[in-house]
């Protein structure tokens, strides 16, 4: 009896081991949002301001938003067991309009992520208001993109 034991205990082990690596693979229930709080975060740098310019309205109100949708996204993963501290550089040599631009691309890109298919109604709430504070900070950046290449 005690030999079956150790054998089993040693399958099960070894079974266990062995599978344990695809666990830290599973992309979970929201991979492509994972993608969108990158898309976000580098949105978010690039309204930033890392020069002695002064910050806008609009750049902060978007930066607000944005904080939003990543504060949303970072509970549904954390949830999940993502890792969600991938951040990614930004060119600072882009002028001011070159960053909204960048920043709006970005968001677009963001949204689009957050838009897929949800196979879980019980998600449907955060994709909701995930892509609500994407179409406002979208918004926003719009009207600041507005103002500056019109001077208002």
């Amino acid at each position: 009896m005690p030999k079956n034991f150790l054998r089993l205990v040693a399958v099960t082990t070894l079974a266990l081991v062995t599978t344990s690596p695809s666990w830290a693979d599973n992309p979970g229930h929201h991979p492509a949002y994972l993608h969108a709080l990158s898309d976000l975060r580098d949105a978010r740098a690039h309204l930033q301001h890392l020069s002695s310019e002064q910050v806008i309205d609009e750049e902060l109100r978007a930066i607000d938003q944005i904080d939003k949708a990543i504060g949303e996204i970072k509970r549904a993963a954390i949830e999940d067991g993502k890792n969600v501290e991938d951040h990614v550089m930004v060119d600072t040599g882009l002028s001011r309009s070159g960053r909204l631009h960048k920043a709006r691309e970005l968001l677009d890109k963001a949204r689009r992520d957050a838009s897929g298919e949800e196979d879980q109604p019980n998600t449907q709430g955060l994709q909701l208001r995930v892509i609500g504070h994407i179409d406002e900070a979208e918004h926003i950046v719009d009207h600041a993109i507005h103002r500056l290449e019109n001077g208002v």
